[in-house]
């Protein structure tokens, strides 16, 4: 008994900290949610109507076409970064010289603000005095202006979001492989099996919840992203990049319509748990029937 009062008195800084910084607020989004409010127009006063705004982002020819352009950039996203985050975590597995180096050097986007990074992607890419314009003008006769290809735009910011959080991935994963048994590989290695049969069968099925730990993560993040797109393309040209995060701030703050953005953002993080559950499921179900 005392040491559960020990316990819980531990975990109570943690638990406040959560309470009013997580729970407290989320419960407050859902409340304005279900309001019409503008707390600067010349009725500042929240009114309440239903589920008014749910109904209306159903609708909602701009929320559908950002969630469209969301789901298509956290695919590409996510998927080349665990590709990329894999084949570098093999990588430094082995010995090569600078080793160390580039492991450094691979690191620093992680340490960057999303908003710096998106600064620094907007100077690489403008085309008057960007790098990456002008290299691909004169190497490949590309002329790449994201201010007025909807498609450039696009691809820049996969490869943007896959340069700046691919390490984190790789850092998982190298957890994840230095921590594997050598027994397993051996007896495949005995019994014939060749590289990807050894990847599909025995390093797959063990490293599966690091990847799926580190997938819930990168989708998360990727599917809130903000800073970095606001800065590099201001969710242009059009609506090409109005990301839902993106959407979410211009409706809360250039429109102020507080009550219809707190709707989203309940919407959105109703549909990042139902994906991560499809997920978990989805990776477990497997492991679960061979056990069976």
């Amino acid at each position: 008994m005392h040491s559960n009062r020990l316990g819980w008195l531990l975990l109570a800084p943690t638990l406040l900290v959560l309470g009013l910084f997580g729970v407290v607020p989320f419960f407050y989004v859902v409340w304005v949610s279900f309001h019409q409010w503008n707390p600067f127009a010349a009725n500042p006063d929240m009114i309440f109507n239903g589920a008014e705004n749910f109904r209306h982002l159903v609708f909602d020819e701009a929320f559908l076409a950002s969630l469209g352009a969301t789901v298509s950039f956290v695919f590409f996203a996510v998927v080349s970064e665990l590709v990329l985050g894999y084949m570098l975590a093999q990588a430094f597995m082995k010995d090569f010289p600078g080793k160390g180096f580039f492991r450094t050097i691979h690191t620093l986007p992680l340490i960057m603000a999303p908003i710096i990074v998106g600064s620094v992607w907007k100077l690489m890419t403008t085309p008057s005095i960007g790098i990456i314009p002008n290299l691909l003008d004169s190497w490949f006769g590309f002329d790449l202006n994201i201010g007025q290809s909807a498609a450039a735009a696009f691809i820049v910011t996969v490869v943007m979001d896959v340069w700046h959080w691919t390490p984190l991935v790789t850092l998982s994963l190298i957890a994840a492989l230095v921590s594997l048994p050598q027994d397993p590989f051996e007896q495949a290695q005995i019994d014939g099996a060749g590289k990807r049969q050894i990847f599909w069968h025995v390093t797959l099925p063990m490293i599966a919840p690091a990847v799926l730990a580190t997938v819930f993560i990168r989708l998360m993040d990727a599917l809130r992203t903000v800073d970095e797109v606001l800065m590099l393309t201001g969710g242009g040209p059009g609506a090409a990049t109005r990301y839902v995060g993106v959407h979410i701030f211009k409706e809360v703050f250039p429109r102020t319509n507080y009550g219809y953005g707190s709707a989203i953002s309940v919407i959105v993080l109703y549909l990042t748990i139902v994906v991560c559950w499809l997920l978990y499921v989805g990776m477990l179900a497997p492991r679960n029937t061979g056990k069976g």
